[in-house]
């Protein structure tokens, strides 16, 4: 029964973590916030859905220590940015499009990909130069 209960809990709080990734990703769109909090948003959102790690998966322990730490941590500063009302308008708009379906957004999904190539061609560059 213990291992049932702890097991909905972390489903819950999966659960929540998406729904505030989505949150913060519709509160990256309204004008009202403010640039630096755009910023930290446009970060975390990028970084919890990019498939690429900070810390492979795959490195036993470790691997989950960004989701279970630097995601949930970068979401909670984001939100402590922006403003609560629209925290909140946020929050009902992602709840009304949850009913709605989930939708599709290549465009952005690309847009991060990219982000992540650049990042990458970059670092590797400065690599590069360090060590040649």
């Amino acid at each position: 029964m213990g291992v049932a209960k702890a097991l909905e809990k972390v489903k819950n709080k999966a659960r929540e973590i998406k729904r505030n990734v989505f949150v913060l990703f519709l509160a990256y769109k309204d004008p009202r916030v403010p640039w630096y909090a755009k910023l930290v948003t446009a970060l975390v959102v990028a970084y919890a859905f990019s498939p690429i790690d900070l810390i492979p998966d795959f490195i036993p322990v470790l691997g989950y220590l960004d989701d279970l730490i630097i995601i949930p941590l970068g979401i909670t500063l984001a939100l402590r940015l922006i403003p609560q009302p629209i925290i909140e308008e946020c929050r009902h708009k992602a709840e009304e499009i949850r009913k709605n379906g989930k939708p599709k957004n290549w465009v952005t999904g690309a847009f991060f990909i990219l982000i992540w190539i650049v990042l990458a061609i970059w670092l590797g560059s400065i690599c590069y130069k360090l060590f040649t």
